[in-house]
């Protein structure tokens, strides 16, 4: 398939962070650059692939901690991308103070992330979705033709993302869910922030959450 999908584990808070390329044009994403994201621009360069941007599901500190690690090994550095109403938790440092930590200020974005935007990558096309509820500008990527949605922390194999932190919503979450992950084809795979992969039809039946 000429989309590949590379999952990586990272940092304390165990992170997945998604490293997307085509395989065709050698372009490649980084989704969630999480602590110790070192390790990503070695996959990026043993696969002998060429970094094209950032993509953020959103801007908790966990999400965004390797964010300049990676931006800065491209020469230009590469460009990140966020949907705009997380832009003040992104200036913030992610929340990272809540937790007693000082993350450094990622770039100023370039990339704003709208529903239903269509985002190149070589020759794949991946579709954005807005999906507030953990944050207010939380959003999901979906590959129609890899089967594939990355998830950020909206949902994780029979689980949700919290609710409890600034900017978050339960109610916002449960719609997100139910209008964007449920309506995708049952056997889409699902490819959450945080744990294993887990599809649309697992967890309709079985998230006791929803």
């Amino acid at each position: 398939m000429p989309l590949s999908i590379v999952t990586l584990q990272l940092g304390p808070m165990e992170n997945n962070t998604y490293l997307l390329a085509d395989t065709r044009s050698k372009q490649a994403v980084v989704i969630d650059p999480s602590f110790d994201s070192h390790i990503v621009l070695k996959e990026i360069e043993r696969r002998g692939w060429q970094l094209a941007a950032v993509w953020l599901t959103h801007a908790h500190f966990d999400h965004l901690a390797g964010l300049n690690t990676v931006v800065n090994a491209a020469n230009p550095p590469a460009p990140v991308g966020i949907h705009r109403d997380d832009l003040a938790l992104y200036g913030q440092g992610g929340g990272s103070q809540l937790f007693g930590l000082e993350i450094e200020p990622g770039p100023e974005p370039s990339i704003w992330f709208t529903h239903g935007q269509v985002l190149q990558l070589g020759d794949e096309t991946l579709s954005v979705r807005h999906t507030p509820g953990h944050t207010p500008g939380h959003v999901i990527f979906y590959s129609e033709t890899a089967g594939a949605a990355l998830c950020g922390d909206l949902i994780f194999y029979r689980g949700v993302g919290r609710t409890d932190l600034p900017g978050g919503s339960h109610s916002a979450l449960l719609q997100s869910i139910r209008s964007q992950i449920f309506t995708l084809p049952p056997d889409t795979r699902l490819l959450s922030g945080h744990g294993p992969e887990t599809t649309v039809k697992e967890e309709m039946e079985n998230n006791p959450f929803l």
